[in-house]
């Protein structure tokens, strides 16, 4: 069932179902895709980059990105198109991060692991009865 909400682009109410924005808000970035798109079936602006495309186009950068994040714009049809790494800032095609970053994470969760499996190994050899004898 829809809610009510404010759309977070131009504040009017509208009857929220999936979309953050507003019908009217909608069918204007719905345009503005269909700009960019037919800038890039043109076959010399299939390998223009983002900030080109802003450009030429007039359309905004995040609205671009987010057309690309929402796999509208691909980067196998439209190969200089991609967004940036939200931990290092190099560009990419998919998910959120490089391939550089998951390696550097999963090493670094790898360390960690082999920590842990440490201090827990040396709390069991501490934990080992020992008894003693009096002379």
């Amino acid at each position: 069932m829809a809610e009510l909400a404010n759309c977070i682009r131009c504040d009017k109410l509208f009857a929220k179902t999936t979309r953050p924005i507003c019908q009217d808000c909608f069918k204007e970035d719905e345009k503005k895709y269909q700009i960019v798109y037919n800038f890039l079936k043109i076959r010399k602006n299939r390998e223009a980059t983002v900030p080109e495309i802003v450009e030429e186009t007039g359309v905004e950068y995040d609205l671009i990105m987010q057309f690309v994040k929402d796999k509208r714009l691909r980067q196998s049809q439209f190969p200089n198109i991609g967004y940036p790494c939200e931990r290092c800032g190099k560009e990419i095609g998919t998910g959120k991060l490089c391939d550089d970053c998951v390696d550097s994470i999963q090493s670094d969760i790898n360390h960690h692991t082999q920590v842990e499996e440490v201090k827990q190994r040396n709390e069991k050899e501490s934990k080992k009865i020992t008894y003693f004898t009096r002379d």
